[in-house]
C-alpha cells in the first residue's frame, strides 16, 4: 500500500530508464535505452534515446532535459541506480551518493531524492511515462537512427500536452506552463561530465576503451605507456600523464564510437611508424619461359585448369615418353599380361 501525493509547480521531477532492446539492431546498434524525466506537477514529459546507461550519458541526458523544460526542478527523484548511489545500505541509513552526482546536482542547484529499496511507487509518474512513450511513439514503427527516435518523440510532445490528464483533470500543456515558470534558471555554463580511465598504449599506437580502439600520435607515446581517457557522450579525449615542453597533456581527440569493435584512427597520427617502403623487392616477374597473360579467357578447348597450367613455368618443361617395358627390363621382372578368362574357374 502507498499514499498518493501531489506537489507544487517546479518542486519535483522523476527520472527513470527504459530498455527498448534491439529496435535499431538492423542498422548495427544492438541495444537502445530511453531516458525519461517527468515534471511531477504537470506530468510534462521528456525522453531521449541512447546506446548506453553510463555516467556520462546519464548526466548528459539531464542537461538535455533541463534545456527541454527551460529550467531545473527543486528536487529529482531516483531509484538506487549506480550512477547516483555509490552503494546500497540498510533501511533508515543515509544513502552514500556518487561524487559526480553530488557535483552535478550542486552545479545545477537541485536536491537528489533517492527512493527506498523496492518502492517504485515513489516515482510512479515516470514509470507510467515509460509505457506511454513505448505505446504512442515507438509501437508499430521502424526507425533507422537515434536521431529519428528523438525526432519522433519531439513530434509527439504537442499531442501529449494537448491531452487532459486523468489524475489532475487539467490539460497537461496548461499545467506545464505553470510548472515551467516555477523552475529554477539554467546556470550560465553547463557542467561538463567526463568518464575518466587509465589505459595502456598498444604497439600499434591504439588505445582500447569501451570495446573500441582509438589512435594516438606515434611520435608522442611509447609502447605500454599509461594514458588517461576522458570520455564524454560525444568525444573521447586522450591525455598523457606528464605534460610536454609546452605544458600540454593533450594527445588526441576523437568522436566517440557508437558500436563495438570499431577502430577510430587518424592516419596522420601514425607518422613515424614503419610503413614497409624500405623492404627489398624485385620489380617485374621472374625470368623463364614466356607465360600466358592472366587475362586470356577460358574456352571450351582451353578450360580453366589448362589455363592455370599454361601459366606455370613447370608446364613448359619437356617430359620424355617411354613404354612400360623399359621399367620391366630395368627391374628384371616379367611384364604383366592379362590371363584369358576360363569359365571353369567360376566353379
Amino acid at each position: 500500500m502507498h499514499r498518493r501525493f501531489e506537489v507544487i509547480p517546479g518542486a519535483q521531477a522523476q527520472v527513470d530508464w527504459g530498455d527498448e532492446g534491439g529496435i535499431l539492431a538492423h542498422v548495427g546498434i544492438p541495444k537502445v535505452y530511453s531516458f525519461h524525466m517527468v515534471l511531477s506537477y504537470s506530468r510534462d514529459p521528456f525522453c531521449c534515446f541512447t546506446t548506453s546507461q553510463d555516467l556520462v550519458t546519464f548526466w548528459d541526458c539531464h542537461r538535455r532535459a533541463f534545456a527541454h523544460f527551460g529550467g531545473i526542478p527543486k528536487a529529482i527523484v531516483y531509484d538506487r541506480t549506480k550512477t547516483v548511489v555509490r552503494r546500497h545500505v540498510a533501511p533508515g541509513e543515509a544513502v552514500p551518493l556518487q561524487p559526480e552526482a553530488v557535483a552535478f546536482a550542486g552545479h545545477y542547484d537541485f536536491d537528489i531524492d533517492v527512493l527506498a529499496a523496492y518502492r517504485p511507487q515513489g516515482k510512479g509518474r515516470v514509470e507510467r511515462q515509460v509505457s506511454i512513450v513505448r505505446d504512442h511513439v515507438l509501437a508499430g514503427r521502424a526507425f533507422a537512427s537515434l536521431e529519428e527516435l528523438d525526432a519522433a518523440f519531439t513530434a509527439w510532445v504537442p499531442i501529449r500536452r494537448a491531452r487532459t490528464h486523468r489524475t489532475h483533470v487539467e490539460v497537461i500543456g496548461l499545467r506545464a506552463a505553470r510548472d515551467h515558470a516555477a523552475l529554477r534558471p539554467l546556470p550560465p555554463t553547463p557542467y561538463a561530465v567526463t568518464d575518466r580511465h587509465l589505459r595502456h598504449v598498444g604497439m600499434d599506437c591504439l588505445v582500447a576503451f569501451d570495446s573500441n580502439l582509438y589512435s594516438v600520435p606515434a611520435r608522442k607515446v611509447r609502447d605500454r605507456q599509461l594514458v588517461e581517457i576522458r570520455a564524454s557522450a560525444a568525444t573521447v579525449t586522450l591525455h598523457a600523464s606528464v605534460p610536454d615542453n609546452e605544458g600540454s597533456t593533450l594527445l588526441a581527440v576523437h568522436p566517440r564510437s557508437v558500436g563495438r569493435g570499431v577502430r577510430v584512427v587518424d592516419p596522420a597520427r601514425w607518422d613515424g611508424l614503419p610503413d614497409g617502403h624500405t623492404r627489398a623487392t624485385i620489380p617485374g616477374s621472374a625470368p623463364g619461359p614466356e607465360r600466358m597473360p592472366p587475362s586470356t579467357p577460358p574456352t571450351e578447348e582451353y578450360g580453366p585448369l589448362q589455363a592455370l597450367l599454361k601459366r606455370s613455368a613447370a608446364a613448359q618443361v619437356h617430359v620424355g615418353r617411354r613404354p612400360l617395358s623399359v621399367y620391366d627390363q630395368l627391374a628384371g621382372t616379367r611384364p604383366f599380361t592379362a590371363q584369358p578368362h576360363d569359365p571353369k574357374d567360376a566353379s
